[in-house]
């Protein structure tokens, strides 16, 4: 099943009402950039989703093979350089922090599955985004 989110605009700054159809959450842009601040910006969304995929899948490799996790912690930074073609190039640094009473063996193979997290791998993937108009195109042919 596909996954689906809807925004929409709010009537101040950037705020924006980001929906899956059971959760909502407000986005924003900082003042620094004309929003109000009172919500995630858009690369904040991208690296929280990453940060949680990757905690979440500590939690669950651990919990599939017994072992004790009692806290999994990630921070992310990520840095963005523009090429002399104008192409983005984005690094993203992220610091895991596991704790329990693990081995440091089952600590780096929780680390190395954190890095094969779903979002991970879907950010390293073949990544195309349609634009409105080809998709409606596309479903009216």
């Amino acid at each position: 099943m596909p996954t689906k989110i809807s925004a929409k605009h709010g009537t101040i700054g950037f705020q924006t009402i980001l929906s899956n159809g059971r959760h909502a959450i407000i986005g924003d842009e900082p003042i620094s950039s004309k929003g109000t601040d009172l919500g995630f910006s858009p690369t904040d969304l991208v690296l929280a989703g990453l940060a949680m995929c990757k905690t979440a899948t500590v939690r669950f490799i651990a919990r599939k093979k017994g072992w004790n996790v009692t806290e999994v912690e990630a921070q992310l930074e990520q840095v963005v350089k523009r090429g002399q073609d104008g192409k983005l190039t984005t690094h993203v640094q992220v610091a895991l922090q596991i704790e329990g009473d693990l081995t440091d063996e089952q600590r780096a193979e929780l680390t190395r599955e954190a890095d094969a997290c779903y979002v991970h791998r879907m950010l390293q993937g073949d990544f195309a985004i349609e634009h409105a108009a080809e998709s409606l195109e596309l479903e009216l042919a």
